[in-house]
């Protein structure tokens, strides 16, 4: 098997000082990728700033021989973003890949959870994501070339107690990569949602002494993957856990068409709606919904 490599890709890391990011950034730059590692350096809760974490990661690039330069940028505003991407082609004149996965956490139940924590963890997961997403999709899609790896999360898709505003971010996650697939596909830009499970510092607080081997280094081929040229995926969501990688997809049952409905019809016949024995999957295509309606639609016409 030929190794898959990354010579004279640049690839922009969001989040690469610590953690899963810095595992990223380490693979892709021995891969040869020049690589770009921001990291705003703050704390989990995303205050403060220090540009320690990622200047430690390019040292640590360089010592093994790569190529990279550090960004302390946050994805927080738009500006922000602009310049992690901007950093890219200041420094390498192109940018290949965005792996997307700077992150914060701030823990509350619903009830007790403040707007000002709810919007912190949006700005920096979901809108994050945006502000680099969008400059440099618009620089691959002119190239026609691109590979966009998003950061998703079981916790976000299946929902988690006191993290309803992550749970919130990286469920819209799932929109956006779908949006940036279908869009990009003319011009071989691919977009794909990672989910990870790992212990790094994102899991302070939680006892996990029960937990199987979980290192970043478990995850970072995955991302490596979605990020080469090799990708044969786009729209799609790959979980990466414990030396496990599964694909994760929405499903739809094959539900039940009647020419008009009252709501005792729908108390009535509830287990045919969600009978999941034939569910619809819909992959992310070019035509977006369109298979999907036309399928209702025949339905609706068998009556």
């Amino acid at each position: 098997m030929n190794e898959l490599r990354f010579d004279e890709r640049v690839v922009v890391i969001t989040g690469a000082g610590r953690g899963l990011g810095r595992a990223y950034a380490e693979l892709l730059a021995a891969r040869g990728a020049r690589v770009v590692v921001n990291d705003l350096g703050g704390s989990l809760q995303g205050e403060g700033a220090d540009a320690g974490p990622a200047q430690a990661v390019v040292n640590a690039i360089r010592g093994a021989g790569g190529e990279a330069v550090a960004n302390t940028d946050s994805v927080a505003s738009e500006a922000g973003g602009r310049a992690i991407i901007q950093a890219a082609l200041d420094h390498y004149g192109r940018i290949d890949a965005l792996i997307h996965n700077a992150g914060n956490v701030r823990r509350a139940p619903i009830k007790e959870m403040s707007l000002a924590d709810f919007k912190a963890v949006l700005d920096v997961h979901l809108h994050g994501a945006f502000h680099v997403l969008q400059p440099a999709f618009a620089r691959m899609c002119e190239a026609g070339y691109g590979r966009i790896v998003l950061t998703s999360s079981v916790s976000g898709l299946y929902g988690n107690q006191g993290v309803a505003n992550y749970a919130a971010a990286k469920t819209g996650m799932i929109g956006l990569c779908n949006v940036a697939a279908l869009e990009g596909a003319a011009h071989d830009v691919k977009c794909n949602l990672i989910a990870p499970g790992a212990v790094t510092r994102m899991a302070e607080g939680l006892d996990t002494s029960a937990y199987p081997p979980m290192g970043p280094e478990l995850v970072a081929p995955v991302v490596g993957y979605l990020a080469h040229e090799a990708c044969a995926l786009s729209g799609e969501i790959l979980s990466s856990m414990a030396g496990r990688v599964s694909k994760l997809y929405l499903a739809e049952t094959q539900g039940l068409y009647q020419p008009a409905w009252r709501i005792e019809d729908v108390a009535a016949n509830l287990q045919r709606i969600g009978d999941q024995r034939e569910p619809w999957v819909f992959p992310v295509l070019p035509s977006g919904q369109g298979d999907h309606i036309r399928r209702s639609f025949e339905m609706a016409r068998r009556g």
